[in-house]
């Protein structure tokens, strides 16, 4: 296992020493995907003591893994369906996050359950709370607390009065899921995996009936070449199926897409000092503060067209706005609206659609010789999807292979940020930045915030807010381009970043300037800017006036009309997972 601090930086020039290992080495594993799946498998690999590429078409977190309701969550809903298993191991994961893994990312959440019925509601909540509590879900976190109306509505004034008749306040987390999924991928670089985004698996590599590697394209430059390796693993989450038949061989089970779509509301349109859950015909509906706004989720609808860009239409966001404007003393309108993302959830399907239940647990299996798939689950359990598939893997790597030990491996950022965020205003005294930044930047980075803020010494001008995203200084488009394997303007507005849900204007408004920011560090010339910033508008006016239509065809086809950033992506696309 080889731990190196330069290589945790997944910059310009780490990429292009990929490309050359990728020709000259020989892998245990290849990952295919840069989803939290494909990230948490490579992270597994590398710390098993293996050696490890992992490739991704578009950028790390580009498709499910940056648009999910920004939890870590227990699972709670799933105490009704009598998933107790799933819930436990949910429950066990997001200790480990909130504990030992990830506190600068995941964040304790307090979310009130508000009651509808008498007699029997509370009693019935009270027990499964109960039993979700004994399951671990207080451990790090109070357990559940009863409210009555009055104290319910004094919690949350925001709720209309005949909305409820009590509450119970439980706690879950909040997380940032593109950062978390970029912040793993860089601790398995820190061990030793070689990751490289804008690399598109073409094809698979054989010998008699073994896979022994992939075939390979830079989504940026067309060039071809293959990474060898004993096994690759598939974990490119909606797109398993297309992956697999690239292989050309038979795959084990099935993978449904379904869509869930998220719109962003600034703070002060819902007055709550808590997260709010509220159940709907079908499911539930969260309300969970994002900094200075809400996000409102989410839909489950099939999905089957472009997987690339899920499209949010008109009819996903009345139905978001209906059901939660039933409880809210002042509604919701189109015009409160900041951001829209949608997402697809990769289901498993058996073989059958009627014989067979869509599942959120996963499934890993081995459909030939030195090919393992994986998919399903929940984000809340990548690491037990990875430890999973790479025990799967194991059998096609000659030497012995070690047991996961992933839970005792804090991410990037984990080590030393407690005693940190007792040093906020020692920091923020010594970087000439306000404390809040500080905070900010701890919140974002953890103990990596002296490489960050490194990177504007000689050039204070880092040191100010993005001009017309201000949660943002210019040093961190910077970072994300020198040291996140940012490499084009939406990678950093949508993922390195959240200027593209956050603010009204999408990102259109500063785009000129990242562009200009991170120019010197991508080496991009004036031509290039241009292109960079045109596309990104583009993507933005499509995906606005896509959420203006009536069905899912419709907003399909404005959104695929947008250009690609990546120049020679192929479709069907195989990505993250």
């Amino acid at each position: 296992m080889t731990k190196n601090p330069q290589a945790q930086a997944l910059g310009p020039e780490q990429r292009r020493a990929a490309w050359e290992r990728f020709g000259k080495e020989h892998f245990d594993v290849v990952v295919v995907g840069g989803g939290v799946v494909g990230a948490g498998i490579a992270l597994d690999a590398a710390t098993r003591g293996l050696s490890v590429a992992l490739v991704e078409a578009r950028d790390l977190a580009s498709g499910t893994s940056s648009r999910s309701s920004k939890m870590f969550h227990g699972g709670l809903r799933y105490l009704e369906q009598l998933e107790f298993g799933l819930v436990r191991e949910a429950l066990h994961e997001r200790e480990l996050a909130l504990s030992t893994l990830a506190p600068h990312l995941v964040k304790p959440l307090r979310f009130l359950y508000p009651l509808t019925h008498r007699v029997w509601e509370r009693p019935y909540v009270a027990a499964g709370l109960v039993l979700y509590d004994t399951m671990g879900g207080a451990k790090s976190v109070p357990g559940q607390h009863h409210l009555s109306r009055h104290a319910a509505l004094r919690l949350a004034p925001g709720l209309r009065r005949d909305s409820l008749i009590g509450g119970v306040t439980y706690y879950d987390t909040v997380v940032d899921d593109a950062r978390h999924t970029m912040t793993v991928a860089r601790t398995a670089a820190h061990y030793g995996a070689v990751i490289r985004t804008s690399t598109q698996v073409v094809g698979f590599l054989r010998e008699a009936d073994r896979v022994v590697g992939v075939k390979i394209r830079d989504s940026e430059d067309g060039r071809t070449g293959e990474v060898r390796a004993h096994v690759v693993v598939n974990a490119t989450g909606v797109w398993t199926d297309e992956v697999q038949a690239l292989s050309h061989t038979r795959g084990r089970f099935h993978v449904r897409a379904s869509k869930g779509v998220h719109i962003v509301v600034p703070r002060d349109r819902i007055v709550s000092d808590a997260a709010i859950i509220l159940r709907t015909p079908t499911s539930v509906l969260f309300v969970i503060p994002w900094d200075a706004h809400w996000i409102i989720g989410t839909t489950d609808t099939d999905w089957n067209l472009d997987l690339a860009h899920p499209a949010a239409t008109k009819a996903d966001i009345d139905y978001l706005l209906d059901r939660v404007n039933q409880v809210l003393v002042t509604p919701l309108t189109h015009d409160d609206i900041d951001g829209v993302y949608a997402g697809l959830r990769p289901l498993l399907a058996g073989e059958s659609d009627q014989t067979s239940k869509l599942s959120r647990e996963h499934a890993v299996a081995r459909v030939a010789p030195g090919l393992v798939d994986i998919a399903g689950g929940k984000y809340t359990t990548y690491r037990v999807m990875a430890y999973d598939a790479m025990d799967e893997a194991a059998q096609d790597i000659p030497a012995r292979v070690s047991p996961s030990i992933t839970a005792k491996v804090p991410l990037l950022g984990a080590d030393g940020y407690y005693a940190l965020i007792n040093q906020t205003v020692q920091l923020a005294e010594a970087y000439g930045v306000h404390p809040y930044r500080i905070k900010h930047l701890l919140n974002r980075y953890g103990s990596l915030i002296d490489e960050v803020l490194t990177m504007a010494e000689g050039k204070p001008e880092l040191l100010h807010p993005i001009t017309d995203a201000p949660s943002y200084l210019q040093v961190e488009a910077v970072y994300a381009a020198a040291a996140e394997g940012a490499l084009h303007l939406d990678d950093i507005l949508a993922r390195r970043t959240r200027i593209s849900i956050e603010y009204s204007h999408r990102g259109t408004h500063c785009a000129q300037q990242v562009a200009e920011l991170v120019a010197p560090i991508l080496d991009w010339d004036e031509r290039e800017i241009e292109r960079e910033v045109q596309t990104y508008l583009a993507r933005v006016d499509a995906e606005v006036r896509s959420q203006t239509q009536p069905d899912d065809a419709s907003a399909d086809a404005l959104r695929i009309a947008a250009p690609e950033p990546r120049p020679e992506i192929l479709e069907p696309v195989p990505s993250e997972g």
